[in-house]
């Protein structure tokens, strides 16, 4: 399938508040005015950067006081046509709920999206922020702990009718999953164990042979490294470091780097600022084959 990826025009994008170790309003403020200048070249360039990959892009409009909006990976976990609407933390962004609800309703008139669900009311989960799809595993990876809640994960689990795995996140710094923890296409898992339990640790290595594991360094992770977007071997991410990117060419893949510092102040990158449309599920004997190739074991039930 062609890749289709929701992004969000940076008109009012800026460090207004402070909901993640990353934000710091009077940093943004001391010139806010090139702040969002810069910013609005990174997104060009991203957007140029997924256009190159023979990618599609919605875009949807800023709105004022919603400057995390730019955040759509945080909007909804999409499968196969299915869309799973988030639920905020924060009052800061609970606003963002009913733009993107009127956003997801419109792509479904298109028939971009086949269907939409919801949380239900006191089920706080953050999107495709807080839950990856492994392509390699067929199942997702869940973050909870920081910003989601571990209650979500089995109503993931019955909404797409895929196994789930709960990995607890410890470090407030990386607040969700996709900021130290990204699955690639060839069945390498890129991480950084220190944002993790002990115990959600084991559940990665059970999963994951060594040799397709990447321990990603704190420089890596603090650069949003680990926050990309892969269209199939191709990888789109923030300025990485010369060690991972040989580490990642030798393994097959290409790296296209952005400067996306102004996002990285409000703790966001590459993936937080889209979100994949066109994700899908495959069935069948060749799933199964890579599957037992990899050696990985078939997904236990949620967060087990």
């Amino acid at each position: 399938m062609r890749p289709l990826f929701l992004m969000t025009d940076p008109a009012h994008f800026a460090v207004t508040y402070v909901i993640n170790p990353w934000m710091t309003p009077g940093r943004w403020n001391k010139d806010a005015r090139h702040n969002s200048q810069v910013a609005r070249a990174a997104w060009n360039h991203l957007t140029t950067a997924f256009r190159a990959l023979d990618a599609d892009i919605e875009i949807l409009d800023g709105v004022a006081g919603l400057p995390d909006l730019v955040f759509p990976a945080n909007a909804a976990i999409v499968l196969d046509g299915r869309a799973l609407l988030s639920r905020f933390r924060f009052p800061e962004r609970r606003g963002e709920e009913a733009v993107f609800d009127t956003a997801f309703h419109g792509l479904k008139k298109r028939r971009l999206l086949k269907e939409i669900g919801l949380f239900p009311d006191g089920v706080i989960q953050e999107g495709a922020g807080d839950c990856l799809w492994d392509s390699t595993r067929q199942f997702f990876w869940a973050g909870y702990g920081q910003r989601s809640e571990h209650s979500s994960l089995p109503i993931i689990e019955s909404f797409f009718n895929q196994s789930v795995i709960g990995l607890e996140l410890t470090t407030p710094k990386f607040y969700h999953l996709d900021v130290c923890f990204r699955p690639l296409p060839g069945g390498e898992i890129l991480y950084y164990p220190k944002a993790f339990s002990a115990e959600s640790i084991r559940r990665i290595k059970k999963r994951v042979p060594p040799e397709l594991l990447i321990e990603a360094s704190d420089e890596e992770a603090n650069g949003f490294c680990l926050n990309a977007v892969s269209v199939g071997h191709r990888i789109v991410t923030a300025k990485s470091s010369t060690r991972l990117n040989r580490l990642l060419q030798a393994r097959g893949y290409t790296c296209t780097q952005v400067d996306l510092s102004p996002f990285i102040m409000a703790g966001g990158g590459a993936f937080c600022m889209t979100l994949n449309l066109a994700a899908h599920s495959e069935s069948g004997p060749g799933a199964r084959r890579r599957r037992a190739q990899l050696k990985t074991p078939l997904s236990q039930p949620a967060a087990l």
